[in-house]
């Protein structure tokens, strides 16, 4: 009894004093969960995350509560959610990214939402109904010095009005206005329709489908200072048509969709097609298929999808009625009856006429006939025309050259054909755009094609500047663009050019470059500036690839990412079974090599080495390739021709055999 007394009196005697402590969540475990502070803005949103713990992980009915203060603000229970007046609109569910089941979304904070916030979960099917799962939060706001009550989402019917909150402390404030980021005077169709009051809350009335966005009330107080925040309006209406075509073209044989462009908010639940006023259900039509915007989808278009097709969409709210009648018709595409060769070969200053024609498919009316060239550059105004499909280019220049298309094109379906215009004899642009990379004993340049040719083949023109001796070296993979110029000695100036050539001769020179050689005391400058903790080991070459040219076989890679100044040479080794024996090795400075002799039939493996400045290796990833076999189907090839000339050879030889008989037993019937 007395023991009783003292514990009720000690008790009583610790109720008279406040104490300020983080709430401590005691865990099934044992162990104790600290409370977690948050700070925000007013205006702004937080999400107070809360992790669901089933009973053995297995997720069973359960009741969610948010509480603050103590209050009940928001909960929910099998989909359905309830929030306090204080709240409404402005708490919703947070299940999408890291956050657990129970988090919800805090959104227009105001300073009255500072305070204390809970998380607890009951489960009404379990006893006990809770375990001790709760989750608390601290949440400050801060920034309401201007604005104390900051506008909310708001969700009304189309027609009904909307209003947005937006109270200041500063009665000398301004306070301005926004939809999506426009000011709202500045927007016709709202200007007539807003009201803003004298605390600065905006109202609109009455609303339509086009007023959905983000509202934004900025106060600029009397000091210069400014707030901002916002939130969003959700206009809800029937399902209804925007646009409806009069007319739809489906072609023949292809497949096709037929769109229904509607509005809705909510979204729709159901859109019911009609043919020809019959319910149309592509469930039970082979070969049409609904596709999840409602759209009709027809694998493969045939006379009897022709018709007066209608779409209604709908939602919960219902629809506002069927569109107008969209007339489908079947047009057959069209089809080319006269194409252009594959090439043709002029001389500049010639003309050229590159036939082509086409006709309707249903008809014998003839399609759009239209010519472009490929690369989208447009045709010469003066010196081409096009004329029943046929297009002719008088006095052919340089840049004439390239891919051209013929496009015919009726209301179904729209088919082309190419073809290529090759200047003859003409010899090719300079480079340009010349770029360089100098590393101690060596210089990297690329250049830009003047235009790509076939057969086109580039040299590196270089010298010392303080000398008059021009070096060459030629680029041995066609086509390429990049080259580096090895034994060049340190810190001297250099001078580049670039020479393009083909079949018919040299072309023209590039812009010539200066490109300085880094020194020795460069290096080491870089060593010393850079220091080990930036310092940038050799790379790797990587993406080694093989391809068949005239040559041989080529064999390219892509340079290291990181130390490239660093690299003095590469090394190309390859290998064939068994067990990766190695059957050569050569010294590369460009990212190439071509390989010849390779044996047709086997597998080799390449494997490329960068060596650097100081000795360096670093080896790339083993690359597989097995060269075609050429051989064995010449041989089938030409044992197949010498087949055919010996039946030939025997033919004949019976046949001129079969006449000297005949000949002979003519003679001997008029003896």
């Amino acid at each position: 009894m007395y023991t009783f007394l003292a514990v009720f009196l000690l008790v009583s005697l610790f109720q008279g004093y406040a104490f300020e402590a983080s709430p401590v969540v005691l865990q099934s475990d044992g162990e104790e969960e600290k409370a977690i502070y948050l700070t925000a803005s007013v205006g702004e949103s937080v999400v107070l995350d809360c992790p669901l713990d089933f009973p053995h992980d297995v997720p069973i009915p359960y009741i969610l509560h948010w509480n603050k203060e103590g209050q009940t603000i928001f909960t929910w229970y099998e989909g359905t959610m309830t929030t306090n007046d204080e709240f409404n609109q402005r708490i919703n569910l947070a299940q999408t990214g890291p956050h657990g089941k129970g988090s919800i979304n805090l959104t227009s904070i105001r300073e009255t939402d500072s305070g204390w916030y809970e998380c607890k979960i009951y489960f009404p099917n379990r006893t006990p109904s809770t375990k001790q799962n709760g989750t608390w939060y601290h949440l400050t706001v801060e920034g309401g010095d201007l604005l104390v009550i900051p506008p909310s989402n708001v969700t009304v019917l189309e027609g009904e009005s909307a209003h947005f909150q937006c109270v200041t402390s500063d009665r000398d404030a301004q306070v301005n206005w926004y939809k999506d980021g426009v000011p709202l005077p500045s927007l016709d169709d709202l200007r007539n329709r807003v009201w803003i009051s004298p605390e600065g809350s905006l109202t609109v009335q009455p609303t339509n489908m086009a007023d959905q966005g983000l509202y934004q009330c900025e106060i600029i107080g009397s000091q210069g200072d400014a707030q901002r925040a916002g939130a969003y309006l959700s206009v809800q209406f029937k399902a209804r048509i925007l646009t409806t075509p009069r007319e739809v073209y489906l072609p023949y044989g292809r497949a096709a969709t037929l769109d229904c462009h509607y509005g809705a908010n909510p979204e729709i639940t159901n859109l019911r097609w009609e043919k020809d006023g019959f319910l149309f259900d592509p469930f039970n039509v082979q070969g049409v298929f609904f596709r999840r915007n409602g759209s009709l989808y027809f694998s493969k278009v045939d006379e009897t999808h022709g018709g007066e097709y209608t779409c209604t969409p709908y939602n919960v709210l219902g629809t506002e009625g069927p569109s107008p009648p969209i007339h489908v018709i079947v047009q057959r595409p069209p089809v080319f009856i006269i194409t252009p060769h594959n090439l043709y070969l002029r001389k500049t200053g010639e003309s050229i006429e590159i036939p082509c024609d086409a006709l309707d498919g249903n008809t014998a009316l003839r399609p759009t006939i239209v010519w472009f060239k490929k690369n989208g550059s447009p045709l010469p105004e003066e010196r081409a025309k096009v004329s029943g499909g046929n297009l002719t280019i008088v006095d052919i220049k340089e840049e004439d050259r390239g891919f051209y298309q013929c496009v015919a094109s009726n209301e179904a379906a729209t088919i082309s054909s190419e073809t290529e215009l090759v200047i003859e004899n003409s010899v090719p642009r300079a480079p340009y755009n010349l770029t360089a990379d100098a590393s101690l004993s060596s210089i990297n340049v690329k250049w830009n094609p003047g235009f790509i040719k076939p057969r086109l083949e580039y040299s590196v023109w270089y010298r010392a500047t303080d000398t008059p001796e021009w070096r060459t070296m030629k680029i041995l993979s066609r086509g390429a663009a990049e080259a580096t110029i090895p034994n060049l000695s340190p810190g001297r100036e250099y001078e580049l050019m670039i020479l393009s050539q083909d079949q018919h001769g040299d072309g023209m020179f590039s812009k010539a470059i200066r490109v300085r050689t880094k020194g020795t005391g460069e290096i080491q400058h870089e060593k010393n500036s850079i220091g080990p903790a930036t310092y940038h080991q050799l790379g790797t070459p990587h993406d080694l690839r093989v391809d068949i040219v005239v040559e041989g076989y080529q064999v390219s890679w892509s340079p290291p990412e990181t130390g490239f100044e660093t690299l003095r040479h590469y090394v190309l080794k390859w290998y064939t079974e068994p067990n990766q024996r190695l059957v050569g090795q050569a010294q590369a400075v460009n990212n190439y090599y071509i390989v010849k002799n390779l044996e047709e039939d086997k597998t080799y493996y390449f494997q490329v080495i960068a060596v650097s400045m100081s000795d360096q290796e670093t080896a790339s990833n083993k690359h597989t390739y097995r060269v075609p076999i050429y051989r064995r189907s010449n041989f089938f090839s030409n044992g197949l021709l010498i087949s055919v000339l010996c039946v030939i050879l025997v033919l004949g030889a019976l046949y001129y055999l079969k006449r000297v008989f005949f000949k002979k037993t003519s003679i001997m019937q008029e003896l």
